[in-house]
């Protein structure tokens, strides 16, 4: 049964202000909500529709919502789903960034060192998960170290897409055995007109943003759309592609990056929302604008690559090749994601004996002890503070 924007508006602002602990944990909530309490979807459709989030490029749980929003109020509906879920933590994040000139002191360094410490033990914490769950078997693992291997090398846009897409010949080749079986049918309906549309207007962006360049806005946006664009696996594995995107060129100090990131696992929704913090703080566009072109820019083409491949999906998914090159890309991801973790985070970060005891404790209490982030952020900054009294920084 059809709803409003409205309905869909309020019900994706509440997840927005609660739904904190990461991708997952986001499916896990939205399946609450909307299979066993709302009923606005069945078991199998939610179950297809995750499993197309996390095939595609972009962050699966913002892309979950966009899908869900459409389906019950059409593409307002996508909008206020996408909104209503994106906004809370991108506003906190802001506000972060503007209290961040703050910080420039003895103790505001150390509070932003404890945030890099969180940070290590955040994104070990991803690496950890995904390999259990995305490399299981000797030919994933290899092609995590494969992909990992290729990455130390020296990170820029071409070794992430070499990786992307070596993982995806080697999944073809070495990882034809383990089929799963394929969910129900997708009951979002989109023209395949729409479709088309909105997979050349994500095309087109990609070609044409790079012209302007010159333009201190658009340079802003397109780092942040191919940061967005090249993504699979969503979440921590945009770490790298925003750092290359932002501190590189210079418009973003590695300390400040690195701040930013530990702080974004204290609030809820969608990781990406980091991009919030970045614009704000970027050189080029810094404050509010630089905010909102960030944070549009890096949602923009996971949103359009959704709506121009739901028509197509039921039919692609069913090729035995295309779910084989899946488990090779994934596999890639993880690789990916562990290379980030040595360089720069590890290498930027770690200088002490102490450094490594916090960052080992946040880890622990994380994986072992499933203790909530936005605990683990107000330790490692208190950490920062203590290590700075005793002289451990």
């Amino acid at each position: 049964m059809p709803g409003s924007p409205l309905e869909v508006l309020r019900v994706f602002l509440k997840l927005g202000l609660t739904s904190f602990g990461g991708p997952i944990a986001h499916l896990g909530y939205f399946r609450e909500e909307f299979v066993v309490r709302r009923r606005w979807t069945d078991e199998a459709c939610f179950t297809d529709l995750v499993a197309l989030c996390q095939f595609l490029p972009g962050p699966a749980s913002s892309q979950v919502a966009f899908a869900l929003g459409l389906g019950r109020a059409g593409w307002a509906g996508g909008a206020a789903a996408w909104a209503a879920f994106t906004l809370p933590s991108a506003v906190a994040l802001f506000l972060f960034a503007e209290g961040a000139a703050a910080l420039n002191g003895r103790w505001g360094g150390a509070m932003l060192h404890g945030l890099k410490l969180v940070a290590v033990a955040i994104i070990a914490q991803a690496v950890w998960g995904m390999a259990r769950a995305l490399c299981p078997d000797r030919q994933r693992a290899a092609i995590a170290l494969a992909g990992a291997l290729i990455i130390l090398t020296g990170f820029s846009s071409l070794n992430q897409i070499a990786t992307i897409l070596l993982g995806g010949l080697a999944g073809l080749l070495f990882c034809r055995t383990a089929e799963r079986p394929i969910a129900g049918r997708l009951t979002i309906h989109l023209s395949k007109r729409a479709g088309i549309v909105c997979l050349a207007l994500f095309a087109l962006l990609i070609a044409l943003l790079p012209f302007g360049a010159r333009s201190h806005p658009l340079a802003l946006f397109n780092a942040f759309y191919r940061s967005g664009a090249l993504v699979f696996g969503g979440g921590h594995v945009v770490l790298p592609l925003l750092r290359e995107a932002v501190v590189n060129p210079g418009w973003v100090g590695n300390d400040v990056f690195l701040a930013g990131y530990g702080a974004a696992q204290a609030v809820p929704g969608p990781l990406f929302t980091f991009a919030a913090y970045l614009g704000a703080v970027a050189s080029p566009v810094p404050g509010l604008a630089g905010a909102c072109i960030a944070l549009l820019a890096i949602f923009l083409p996971g949103i359009l690559i959704l709506a121009g491949t739901l028509p197509f999906w039921e039919s692609f998914r069913q090729r035995v090749w295309a779910q084989s090159a899946m488990r090779g890309v994934n596999a890639a991801v993880v690789g990916l994601l562990g290379a980030a973790l040595f360089d720069p985070v590890w290498t930027s970060t770690m200088h002490t004996h102490a450094d490594f005891a916090v960052a080992l404790a946040c880890f622990v209490l994380l994986v072992a002890w499933r203790v909530a982030p936005i605990f683990i952020v107000a330790l490692g900054a208190f950490s920062g503070l203590v290590l700075a009294a005793f002289g451990g920084m």
